[in-house]
């Protein structure tokens, strides 16, 4: 017994000990200090400090290069093909007034000298009319009478003889027309796309010769939409052509890696919108499309050839060009308020490319977030730090076109 109470407060006078430590341990522990939390920092974005101006929009489109003038050459007479010019063929250029194909004339040789035979008959029965007009007036002077017949006076007779004399003459001129196309000739400079008779041949009135079309001037039909309609002083009215302001456009198509440009005007528009697509079809000329640059190995502007088209728009006043990418939604951009708090605000856009838009809504000073917002929300804070843009510092994705116009 002794033993054991010996034991037991051995025992308890640890526990104790044990008590004190841990509770001395808990009260002597450092208190941690309370550190004050900092607000997180504020998002730093670029603004755009809007100045409203006067710019002209290019406006896109693409269409297939045409020729303006192209005919099916056919045949007036009828013959045997006797001659071929060594440009006929198929993609041969040609100048004006050159023969293509040359008939066999001998027949129409005849035929003038015939009708010169009946023209030389036909002076004849005038001049014998005439004097025995002159020998009956005479006669009947002779006879006392104020009064003569027409019959008696062969008025009639002489009449039908210079009628008679005029039908020889216009089959002269009829004769001396056949035998002259016998030549069949080109009337416009230009190109053969297809040929269809050939040396030996036998044509008749009628017969297709070749298709051909004028290289002076090449047509490219453009489709315009509504909006880019609006956007452009189309040539819709009539007017002199002298004074006209045709809008400018070029056109562009890659070859070989290269890009090439070609400059010409918009000179009118088809006479109707297209009654399935709902577009507008603008019509661009290109001068001497074929005509070839010593300086440039740009190649012609051939018939068939897909291009693209950039046309100068009219001048629009107080407009805006902002990137692409500032835009939400398609039409509203954020902006700020002197406390550099955002909000979002809608455009009236006037044109969108991929890369930009242009508005005429925004009032100048207006700043506007140039940097693109993952989660914007109306009344956020920004840090505006001092990366300011002026409007005139936004690249224009249409500056390249621009100086070209």
């Amino acid at each position: 017994m002794p033993l054991f109470n010996r034991q037991g407060k051995i025992t308890i006078a640890v526990l104790v000990v044990g008590i004190l430590f841990i509770v001395a341990v808990a009260t002597l522990k450092p208190k941690p200090e309370k550190v004050k939390r900092l607000p997180p920092p504020l998002l730093l974005v670029e603004v755009i400090d809007t100045a409203p101006q006067t710019l002209r929009p290019t406006i896109a489109s693409q269409g297939t290069v045409a020729p303006r003038r192209e005919i099916d050459l056919v045949s007036q007479v009828s013959g045997k093909v006797i001659d071929v010019n060594q440009r006929y063929a198929n993609g041969s250029f040609f100048r004006q007034g050159d023969t293509l194909i040359q008939l066999e004339s001998s027949d129409y040789k005849f035929a003038v000298i015939r009708a010169k035979a009946q023209l030389a008959k036909a002076k004849e029965q005038v001049a014998l009319e005439k004097g025995r007009s002159r020998q009956a007036k005479r006669e009947w002077r002779d006879l006392g009478d104020t009064t003569a017949n027409e019959l008696f006076l062969r008025a009639p007779q002489l009449a039908s003889a210079q009628a008679a004399l005029e039908s020889a003459r216009a089959d002269l001129d009829k004769a001396n027309l056949d035998l002259s196309r016998t030549s069949i000739a080109i009337p416009f400079q230009g190109r053969i796309r297809q040929t269809f008779v050939d040396l030996g041949q036998f044509i008749t009135p009628g017969t297709r010769i070749a298709k051909i079309y004028s290289t002076d001037v090449v047509e490219v039909r453009l489709p315009l939409n509504d909006r880019q309609t609006a956007l452009i002083d189309l040539p819709v009215n009539f007017e002199n052509t002298q004074s006209a302001n045709y809008p400018e456009v070029v056109l562009r198509r890659q070859v070989g890696g290269k890009t090439y440009k070609w400059q010409g005007k918009i000179v009118r528009t088809e006479a109707s919108i297209d009654i399935q697509s709902r577009m507008t079809y603008a019509v661009a000329e290109v001068q001497n499309p074929f005509k070839t640059d010593p300086n440039s190995d740009r190649p012609p502007l051939s018939i068939g050839l897909f291009v693209e088209a950039e046309i100068a728009g009219r001048p629009m006043t107080n407009a805006q060009q902002l990137p692409k990418n500032i835009v939400y939604r398609g039409n509203e951009v954020l902006v700020l308020n002197e406390n550099d708090e955002v909000s979002f605000k809608t455009l009236s856009v006037v044109q969108s490319t991929a890369d930009s838009l242009i508005t005429n809504s925004i009032e100048s000073g207006t700043r506007i977030v140039g940097t693109r917002i993952a989660l914007p929300v109306p009344g956020m804070r920004v840090d505006t730090g001092s990366a300011n843009l002026n409007s005139t510092q936004l690249k224009s994705p249409l500056s390249n076109s621009a100086d070209l116009l």
